[in-house]
């Protein structure tokens, strides 16, 4: 498996879609990076040469914010907002949703599996 900023990339893939497994790169970015060091879409990631890896790793060095640097980028935008107390920080920080979702029968995501409510039960029926 050819190893690009730190994450095995399947060989078995096309290299297109092999990039797109390093967090921050998505299918277009992975056509732009692999036009730029004239590498064909199609190929398999396992069947390229040490000097195609070299190209590839240096144009993700130089031009993307890739693994560690975004995540770290991410989690303290997210940090600026709770801090200075903006609505979506404030949704961040109650584990709800930040961009406008419905909460009222959706948003299981965000907010986990239902927690049970104490004290209501269904009434029994008498026959």
């Amino acid at each position: 498996m050819p190893r690009i900023a730190g994450v095995d990339i399947p060989k078995t893939k096309q290299v297109s879609i092999a990039l797109t497994y390093i967090y921050g790169i998505g299918k277009h970015t992975s056509e732009k990076i692999l036009t730029d060091a004239d590498i064909e879409f199609t190929k398999k990631a396992g069947t390229l040469s040490d000097q195609e890896v070299a190209k590839i790793q240096n144009i993700i060095f130089n031009d993307c914010n890739t693994e560690g640097d975004l995540r770290k980028e991410v989690s303290m935008n997210i940090k600026r907002l709770m801090e200075i107390g903006a609505y979506r920080g404030l949704r961040h920080r109650r584990g709800l949703p930040a961009r406008g979702q419905r909460t009222h029968t959706n948003a299981r995501t965000r907010k986990g599996p239902r927690r049970a409510i104490v004290g209501k039960k269904k009434a029994l029926t008498k026959k």
